[in-house]
């Protein structure tokens, strides 16, 4: 008798397994989405926008990267019209502390860097080239040798806003306000960068001032 209600209760037990429930809908097999499979083309990309379009009604800066500035959002976009070119880049400190000890001085320059922007896909590459070694060798292949043998250091990577023309437009609004001097660490000895969070960090407009020579 045992033997029977245990062999009973297996079979009932399959049996729930094997039906759904009471009032629940039978499972199906997932169906492919139509037009997919493996053989289906991939969705193409959205088309970016035209950098006129993206940055119709900001203040454009014109230099040597021109600048936009989204007073609305409080963003700051850079146009890139060149890559693989490289040029200087340098950061200072536009206030002071007023604190001899603590050293954050007005002025104070962080180390130059040479630099370029490199298009990879959708991003945009800040790369920092290793010129500690380099080869003076005539040979391009010995030349290249060196330089894959010292890894390239990649400050920052952006993603495409807007182009046209070859001109690339990105938004570098994270990238500006980072603490990138150290001033976190200067103010309590210890304490991550991440203490310069965005939520209190801001653009502010300098005034440029041009000196004027005059002949008496």
């Amino acid at each position: 008798m045992l033997r029977a209600s245990i062999v009973f209760g297996a079979v009932l037990s399959f049996m729930i397994l094997m039906f759904p429930a009471h009032g629940s809908p039978p499972l199906h097999a997932q169906q492919p989405p139509a037009g997919g499979g493996r053989g289906a083309a991939p969705a193409s990309p959205a088309r970016a926008p035209s950098i006129d379009e993206r940055t119709s009604g900001m203040q454009k800066l014109d230099g040597y990267f021109p600048l936009y500035w989204d007073d609305r959002a409080g963003s700051l976009f850079i146009e890139i019209p060149r890559f693989d070119n490289d040029f200087l880049f340098s950061t200072g400190l536009a206030a002071g502390l007023g604190s001899n000890d603590i050293g954050l001085d007005r002025g104070a320059g962080g180390a130059g860097r040479l630099v370029s922007f490199e298009r990879v896909g959708p991003r945009v590459l800040l790369v920092q080239p290793n010129l500690s070694f380099r080869s003076s060798s005539t040979n391009p292949l010995e030349r290249k040798s060196v330089e894959d043998s010292f890894a390239k250091s990649v400050l920052w990577g952006f993603t495409v806003a807007a182009e046209n023309n070859g001109r690339v437009l990105v938004d570098a609004t994270d990238f500006l306000l980072r603490d990138v001097t150290g001033a976190a660490a200067a103010l309590r000895p210890g304490t991550s960068a991440s203490i310069a969070r965005a939520a209190r960090s801001t653009f502010h407009a300098r005034r440029r001032f041009r000196r004027t020579a005059r002949s008496r």
